[in-house]
């Protein structure tokens, strides 16, 4: 879709297509053009007693973790999934977490459990997850599009953003695009779909109005007649909370939302945000590098009422990030713990620590944090994550406790050598009592 330019400034949004599903058909061709989804259980291997392997990739944005576990690929089985997503007794466990358009359009939606999805499409074809291969793929098309556009930013493992003020006369912006959409599907077999207009959030939402594998232009003298007659919802950022507000004022699309622009300011600074971004007026810039907010991980089982096998869990997740923080060279102040019970209701604390972060500091953390947390003793747990967040940066400086420095230094060098260990032997190599034990 093309729509009348003038000279201007253009930021391009693009958008891989339902990509855990084109990253499979790239290695399972047999998929294309099928009702397909991939799909996603709790993460069973990390808890094992055995040895596994696993290595820590690059950060590819968004909420997916840098520890992964390999998987081997030796083709695609149609009746493969039913030994990571069938229990002993039959029942069909597991989450959608992408659908290809075909499925989609049978009413299968993200988010849905794979005995629905089985019900709604008999012949579906499905696919267990494999989250290092698409942040392989990821890294790969980043690598390619970092040569094309200079000031790139990756959004998330599929999105991107990209400058092309400097780069790119203004009025060859739309050939610009199409030759890079289909340069991505000749090298790479993903689809790619890409919005550009004069602002980050708009360009996102011109991605987002035309898919798949759409192209979409908006000028900056056509953004308001182009959001105007959206619903509310398709704004990039606009959660059910604020959607739930619109709705009290009768406000259902995004030009009557600049209508009421004077009600919305008085939303406070979120509120301002938004009627900015709708104009195209906020002014975000395309950053190449963020720094790091928070670092987390986090998995979701069956219910598990012993006490001492949840500890455990909770152990060999800290491990896991103690690892990633060591390798990042990282130094988090504030540590967070949550849990969810199997009645849904979810509990969490956070501390801030002044003192240098080690694995065994962490791990006694864990430990004694979640013995005073977990108060519903008689419920079963189903869910359970750390974080890690405001990290100190290379220019500012903290006096930690002169308390526990003896210990802290010893404890640091202690983490150092572990992760010279695991880096040679993986990351399974050297466990706590406490993980063999229960």
């Amino acid at each position: 879709m093309l729509l009348h330019v003038k000279r201007e400034s253009v930021i391009i949004h693009m958008d891989l297509d339902c990509f855990f599903v084109s990253a499979e058909r790239t290695r399972s061709p047999f998929l294309k053009g099928k009702p397909v989804v991939v799909c996603k259980s709790g993460d069973t291997k990390i808890f094992s007693r055995e040895v596994t392997s696993s290595l820590l990739s690059e950060s590819v944005g968004g909420f997916h973790g840098l520890i992964q576990h390999q998987k081997s690929f030796k083709g695609f089985d149609t009746e493969a999934w039913k030994k990571e997503f069938v229990d002993e007794n039959g029942r069909i466990h597991g989450i959608v977490i992408a659908k290809s358009y075909e499925a989609k359009h049978l009413g299968i939606q993200t988010g849905m459990r794979l005995s629905e999805a089985i019900l709604r499409c008999p012949n579906l074809l499905i696919v267990p997850s494999d989250h290092l291969f698409y942040q392989q793929c990821s890294l790969l098309l980043k690598a390619f599009l970092q040569k094309r556009i200079p000031l790139l930013e990756q959004y998330s493992i599929d999105e991107f953003w990209g400058d092309l003020k400097g780069w790119v006369r203004d009025e060859q912006s739309y050939d610009f695009m199409k030759a890079l959409q289909k340069e991505v599907l000749e090298r790479f077999d993903l689809p790619l779909s890409i919005g550009a207009s004069s602002s980050k959030w708009i360009a996102k939402l011109a991605t987002d109005f035309n898919k798949p594998y759409g192209l979409t232009l908006v000028p900056k003298e056509k953004i308001t007649s182009f959001v105007a007659p959206m619903p509310v919802a398709s704004f990039p950022g606009i959660g059910k909370v604020l959607q739930k507000k619109f709705a009290s004022y009768a406000i259902r699309t995004l030009g009557e939302v600049l209508e009421h622009e004077k009600l919305v300011a008085g939303f406070g600074k979120i509120g301002r945000d938004l009627i900015a971004r709708l104009r195209g007026e906020d002014n975000e810039p395309v950053v190449a590098n963020r720094n790091r907010h928070s670092i987390g991980i986090s998995r979701h089982f069956l219910v598990i009422h012993a006490r001492k096998e949840v500890l455990r869990r909770f152990i060999i997740l800290s491990r896991h990030l103690s690892y990633t923080i060591e390798k990042l060279a990282l130094q988090p102040t504030t540590y967070t713990l949550a849990l969810r019970y199997e009645t849904g209701v979810r509990v969490h604390t956070s501390q801030t620590l002044d003192r240098a972060f080690s694995e065994v500091l962490y791990r006694n953390w864990v430990t004694q944090t979640l013995q005073s947390l977990d108060a519903h003793t008689h419920y079963g747990i189903t869910h359970i994550s750390l974080s890690l967040s405001n990290f100190l940066s290379s220019t500012q400086t903290k006096t930690f406790s002169l308390l526990h420095v003896n210990t802290d230094e010893k404890a640091k060098r202690l983490s150092e050598k572990l992760t010279q260990l695991r880096d040679k032997y993986g990351i399974d190599i050297v466990r706590s009592g406490v993980e063999k034990n229960y």
